[in-house]
């Protein structure tokens, strides 16, 4: 866990997309960015195509992706996928593979969050299972294609919702206790920095670095699942129900929230710091007991053994 220091960077909470990615060539590149067709998935898509990359948007629905996406100029292109059923990643997966082409970049943005208590797959909890199983099995099957980049980054979307559980080692899915879609949507993110770090372990000697990352306070889609009320009594809304003044000072537009995938996936100053947990376009920093809820990473989304461990569960639970 030593590596999680700040470096020296040129960006920080309120950088822009456009502002990380100036003066990069990408041109040549190929990337598949998940959920790239809202929220912050769509700026991250817009400043990779924008610098040159070619990408390769999955969607479970094509046709909303489509109309999102025909707007952005570059090269871009739709393919069904369902990050909750399996059998469509798989297929997804094995049909990029089949063309063959190196993948420079992997951005696994999609996510559910605070979603009501569902099961996927084989009596999995739907945060975990699509957050995090889902992305497993999706970066999995295309390891050829990152090996075959010499050089490709994998991005995580975490979040600062990572400090509300650890994995639940002993009742992962609610299976023993009573659902609670918090601490299921805080396990989940624990999860996808954990799987950066494993990754990162993994491939780095096939030259795949891998990072997480917390974009920061934004409001998009991702909310979808609060009602009114519920925001009000997180602080997001004020008791009018318009943006409190907190969100005004703390949140990002989506723009700035994308601009730490865009840094983690392209900056040479983390050239050789594969695993570490970033967010405000830095490496975070360990928390301490006074650390603030919206900054810094528990220890234990960053530990090498959990890290380790969750491998080979996940391993367990998708082959089963």
């Amino acid at each position: 866990m030593t590596d999680q220091h700040p470096i020296a960077s040129a960006f920080n909470a309120k950088s822009t997309t456009a502002e990380v990615v100036k003066g990069f060539d990408l041109s040549g590149k190929f990337a598949i960015v998940t959920g790239g067709y809202s929220g912050i998935g769509i700026e991250t898509v817009r400043a990779l195509a924008g610098a040159g990359a070619e990408i390769l948007v999955p969607a479970r629905d094509v046709a909303k992706a489509r109309d999102a996406l025909k707007s952005i100029p570059g090269k871009i292109g739709i393919a069904a996928m369902d990050l909750s059923d399996l059998p469509s990643v798989r297929k997804f997966a094995a049909e990029v593979v089949a063309g063959g082409k190196p993948l420079h970049l992997l951005i696994n943005n999609a996510g559910v969050m605070a979603s009501p208590e569902t099961r996927i797959g084989k009596g999995w909890e739907l945060q975990f299972g699509t957050n995090h199983i889902g992305h497993f099995v999706l970066t999995s099957a295309l390891a050829p294609l990152l090996k075959k980049a010499r050089g490709a980054r994998v991005v995580s979307l975490s979040s600062t919702g990572h400090k509300l559980s650890p994995i639940r080692w002993d009742d992962i899915h609610f299976t023993k206790e009573p659902y609670n879609k918090w601490l299921a949507y805080g396990q989940s993110k624990t999860a996808n920095a954990l799987f950066a770090r494993e990754l990162n372990r993994r491939m780095k000697g096939d030259g795949v670095e891998a990072f997480s990352v917390h974009p920061g306070g934004i409001v998009t889609p991702l909310q979808r699942h609060l009602d009114k009320e519920e925001m009000i009594a997180l602080g997001w809304l004020g008791p009018d129900g318009e943006i409190s003044e907190m969100v005004k000072v703390l949140f990002k537009t989506p723009e700035q929230g994308a601009s730490t995938t865009v840094w983690a996936a392209t900056s040479s100053a983390l050239s050789g710091k594969g695993g570490v947990y970033c967010e405000n376009c830095n490496i975070a920093e360990i928390a301490g007991p006074d650390a603030p809820r919206w900054a810094e990473v528990q220890p234990h989304a960053c530990d090498n053994e959990q890290a380790a461990r969750l491998w080979t569960e996940t391993e367990k639970m998708q082959a089963a």
